[in-house]
């Protein structure tokens, strides 16, 4: 077993804090691959002025089939008065003070939702409905740890399946496709662009996540179906998604269809798309940005030849979700955030993969 501790400051000479990415790395790990693992977290650090330390098991191993990687992020469940007091006291920029100026006071949040057991349109039923009664799917965020970490907030150390020891996120990419490892002059146009993918899944750890993958599968037929009370798994992310009929009632959308949901620090200033989900959405998981708008680097796929890079809109949701950010654009420039800071090789070449 190897570790490294990787992190950068803001800039140079600053007194700014950032994150610390301390790493295990599974056996058989090369050191490219290592170094890219150390190249993508540096891109988070540079933008993130939190003093915390993430602890990331990693690797760069042969696991057959055609599955490019695989990622999972520890989670824990937080009241929603607490995470809204937290990011109320880390406020530190203009989209916090907006984001938090809109979400509800109490111990409470509304949301539109569906495919419950108690659905009043029938059980299982796709058509949305107002759930704010209180219960305990309107009192609890699952949010992931490194987050939690940057708000303060208290967190049981967790191990994931595949980590060495506890962690806050497990990531391990699959040697048997072709990557490259140096994004500085471009991606060669057979290969994946790993340190940008590597980006994307600490993208994820780091807390860019929605619950409502969670009810696209446990709705029937998949699943299910389940009382809504069971849903308890919001994320601080799915705050700030809402959907034209839910900014209407004063609430989030977190319904599993193919409507169009999108970021919003307000609700009523639309922003970027997210997915809709694989099941019942548009086929990506709603944890991502929508396919193919070029929104930014939690977008849910990746051509060969594409270089990925963090967006505007990446920022804006990490500042949105608690961590401290470099100085970003006011909310009314979130329509210029996107294609110009995102993507300079564009997807048409080659396979893509689908990221998780």
């Amino acid at each position: 077993m190897k570790t490294l501790l990787a992190g950068l400051l803001l800039a140079a000479g600053t007194a700014s804090a950032a994150p610390v990415f301390h790493f295990n790395y599974l056996a058989g790990t090369s050191i490219q691959a290592q170094q890219g693992f150390q190249a993508a977290a540096a891109r988070w650090s540079s933008l993130l002025n939190d003093n915390v330390t993430i602890n990331l098991t990693v690797g760069f191993n042969s696991l057959g089939g055609g599955i490019l990687g695989q990622a999972a992020s520890a989670e824990d469940f937080h009241t929603y008065a607490s995470v809204r007091n937290a990011l109320a006291a880390d406020a530190t920029s203009a989209a916090d003070a907006t984001a938090v100026a809109h979400l509800p006071g109490g111990s409470s949040f509304g949301m539109l939702i569906n495919r419950t057991a108690n659905n009043p349109y029938g059980a299982g039923s796709p058509i949305p409905y107002i759930d704010h009664n209180g219960d305990a799917n309107n009192q609890l965020l699952y949010i992931a740890n490194a987050e939690a970490k940057a708000l303060g907030l208290a967190v049981t150390p967790q191990t994931l399946q595949g980590c060495i020891g506890n962690c806050d996120g497990f990531i391990q990419f699959n040697s048997d496709f072709n990557f490259d490892f140096n994004p500085n002059n471009g991606t060669d146009a057979n290969a994946f662009d790993f340190v940008g993918v590597a980006s994307h899944e600490i993208g994820h750890v780091l807390g860019f996540i929605s619950g409502v993958d969670i009810l696209d599968y446990n709705s029937p037929p998949v699943n299910g179906p389940f009382e809504d009370n069971e849903f308890t798994y919001a994320s601080t992310l799915d705050l700030f998604r809402y959907s034209a009929a839910s900014a209407a009632q004063g609430v989030i959308d977190w319904t599993a269809d193919a409507r169009s949901k999108y970021f919003s620090l307000d609700g009523a200033t639309v922003g970027p798309q997210f997915s809709t989900g694989e099941n019942f959405g548009d086929g990506r998981q709603a944890s991502h940005w929508k396919d193919d708008l070029f929104i930014g680097l939690m977008d849910p796929t990746a051509g060969m030849g594409e270089t990925l890079h963090i967006s505007g809109n990446d920022v804006l949701a990490m500042d949105a979700i608690g961590w401290n950010v470099a100085a970003i654009p006011e909310p009314s420039g979130w329509a210029m955030l996107g294609a110009g800071l995102l993507l300079l090789v564009a997807r048409q070449r080659g396979r893509s993969g689908k990221l998780s």
